[in-house]
């Protein structure tokens, strides 16, 4: 089976990268000639979107959520086999690949959306893989999902748009989290103990503390290297997917004020600059996703 993968960026060419340790035969596209040259080291074979389109019985996307899937999508139907599956495993709003899924199917083409976690770090240790679509699809992509996935870590979870809504969930859960591991440690720094040392506050939590996870270890990490972050730059972007999140929590009346507060933060943050806060999280989100971060200029 040949796969195809179309956006090589950091998630694109780690997902390719465990496909070609698993033997698959990958082909890959991506406008970047860095990229590009950067995948071929991976085992990729870099090929044309229009010979990707034509080879692969599998796609994957991995672009930006929004209107360039849609673009792909239309410029690459015509031109894909007949019953391939295209899989947009990136950070999709779950009611466009319901639609999207409806126009496929009349074109003979099969889509699958797959929410995607586990950052740059997913290259050796695996994803985690939140599949929806129709079941029997599905199960025709188990060895690919096996070589992908972290052990276990993979999952069938309902139908089109199922697997862009349990990473939307997924997504606004982590901006809770960041939250408040993040105004712990600014309590912790500008509270009555000033200057308190949080590498080995966290270093004591990660054996053992209730609150013990990955995100305190990679704070542990953050904080051995630098405490005062005062050179870091405290404006946090973010993807959609918590906005998304309270959006439709609000449509069923289901409160989320930790999350919701949590999305009014970072548009603060983009406003005023932050705070000491939102520059862990800034380092955080750079730490297991390579969300760029920036620097307080001078």
């Amino acid at each position: 089976m040949k796969i195809g993968i179309i956006g090589l960026g950091r998630i694109g060419s780690a997902i390719g990268y465990r496909l070609v340790q698993a033997q698959f035969d990958v082909i890959g596209y991506d406008p970047s000639s860095d990229a590009q040259h950067t995948s071929v080291k991976e085992g990729i074979t870099s090929v044309s979107l229009d010979e990707l389109a034509a080879q692969a019985e599998v796609i994957w996307l991995l672009v930006p959520a929004g209107e360039l899937i849609d673009t792909i999508l239309k410029y690459i139907a015509p031109l894909v086999k007949k019953n391939t599956i295209i899989i947009d495993a990136g950070n999709s709003n779950y009611k466009d690949s319901q639609r999207r899924a409806q126009e496929l199917i009349s074109k003979q083409v099969n889509f699958i959306d797959c929410g995607t976690s586990g950052g740059i770090q997913g290259k050796e240790q695996g994803f985690s893989l939140m599949i929806g679509g129709k079941q029997e699809i599905y199960e025709k992509l188990i060895a690919q999902l096996t070589a992908i996935a972290a052990p276990q870590g993979y999952g069938y979870v309902g139908p089109s748009g199922a697997g862009h809504w349990v990473k939307t969930v997924h997504n606004g859960i982590e901006y809770g989290l960041l939250q408040a591991y993040s105004e712990g440690f600014q309590v912790l720094r500008q509270g009555p103990y000033h200057n308190i040392d949080l590498a080995e506050i966290t270093r004591i939590w990660l054996h053992g503390a209730v609150i013990r996870s990955w995100l305190l270890q990679l704070s542990h990490e953050i904080f051995e290297k630098d405490q005062s972050l005062e050179t870091i730059n405290g404006e946090l972007a973010e993807n959609g997917t918590g906005i998304w999140m309270v959006q439709v929590a609000k449509e069923h009346t289901i409160p989320v004020p930790v999350i919701e507060k949590a999305v009014e933060v970072r548009a603060w943050s983009r406003k005023t600059g932050g705070n000491f806060a939102t520059k862990v999280i800034a380092l955080l989100r750079h730490a297991f996703g390579g969300h760029p971060y920036t620097l307080i200029k001078k």
